[in-house]
């Protein structure tokens, strides 16, 4: 259980929610852990097996108190819409926002992605010494961090955004350790379908982390599919792509490389199509999952906040701080830039 600026986040297994006259209740195993008044809280959001008694789920669409439920792995399940919540006009701020001046949103959520891509860089020099090329990819990111604040349309920031990514990706392979590079050897990007192992890893958990932040968006009343950055397609979820850009490298990355160079994951846990196209096999991905359950439970304090979240619930917290930006809570969106 953690409370986040009137958010709370119900991951324990078994937990009991009910109404005890003004405040919500939680039980666990039949003793009461927390007790608060009902006007204290904005939102309540239940992971897995989180039992709630009608009575307070009544009480919550009464005061306005958001309220969605969620698999205990983060799929969206659905959600009780307190009726001064607004979420109706949140959507229709979203739209107007995609439509008429999506840039300053668009460029928070680069220069994060650029930043984090570059403590990545950082991160390899400290634990292994220097490197000229990891070096020289650092400059040349600072340098299109440095443009990006100057960016005024959508195409320059998708521009300097590629233009950073390219050079980040150009030394990915130094990142890999020599112990295990021939195996996962890594030579440029490929996405449909990944073309070698660290592609493979890649994009199995950009799609699992991308599919979580589509639920958080979901959560708090978010149009998942009408982004700021990426073009709106059918069938994608493209603010989730635009949300997903602040995780790839610190989240999906670097736990990608751990795997690698840990050697949690060896070659022959995939499996190499006629098609070229290289995939994880089935106990291989439950490998992945199980670690990446794990990074989740790990907590971090987050930037903005300044309260310690787990990392699994960071792309609610996300969510939560577009939405308020969305509705004028907040001036600007703060990206998740980790300290």
């Amino acid at each position: 259980m953690k409370k986040l600026k009137n958010s709370l986040y119900i991951t324990r297994q078994g937990a009991y929610l009910h109404k005890e006259r003004e405040t919500l209740v939680i039980e666990v195993e039949q003793q009461k852990a927390m007790q608060v008044p009902i006007h204290a809280i904005q939102a309540i959001y239940c992971f897995g097996n989180v039992m709630v008694s009608p009575f307070l789920i009544g009480f919550c669409g009464e005061n306005g108190v958001h309220l969605a439920f969620f698999t205990e792995y983060g799929r969206f399940l659905g959600r009780i819409q307190g009726k001064q919540s607004g979420s109706v006009l949140l959507r229709k701020a979203q739209y107007k926002r995609a439509e008429a001046s999506p840039e300053s949103i668009a460029r928070n959520m680069i220069a994060a992605k650029i930043t984090n891509s570059r403590s990545v860089l950082y991160r390899h020099l400290r634990n292994h010494g220097e490197n000229p090329s990891v070096k020289q990819a650092i400059i040349q990111i600072s340098s299109a961090l440095n443009r990006l604040q100057k960016a005024k349309t959508l195409d320059s920031i998708r521009g300097i955004e590629g233009e950073a990514a390219s050079f980040y990706f150009g030394v990915f392979n130094s990142l890999i350790l020599p112990s295990v590079e021939k195996e996962f050897a890594f030579s440029t990007r490929s996405r449909r379908p990944p073309l070698d192992r660290t592609n493979a890893l890649l994009s199995f958990l950009y799609s699992i982390i991308g599919n979580d932040i589509s639920a958080a968006l979901q959560g708090v009343g978010l149009d998942p599919q009408v982004g700021f950055l990426h073009l709106d397609r059918p069938g994608r979820d493209s603010l989730a792509q635009d949300l997903l850009e602040e995780f790839r490298a610190w989240y999906a990355d670097r736990l990608v490389l751990s795997l690698i160079n840990r050697k949690q994951i060896k070659a022959n846990d995939f499996v190499i199509e006629a098609s070229g196209a290289v995939k994880l096999k089935d106990d291989s991905r439950k490998e992945v999952l199980v670690a990446l359950q794990n990074r989740k439970q790990e907590t971090v304090i987050h930037p903005y906040m300044n309260e310690e979240v787990p990392i699994g619930l960071l792309p609610h917290v996300q969510a939560m701080l577009l939405s308020r930006h969305l509705r004028g809570d907040l001036a600007e969106y703060p990206p998740f830039v980790p300290r």
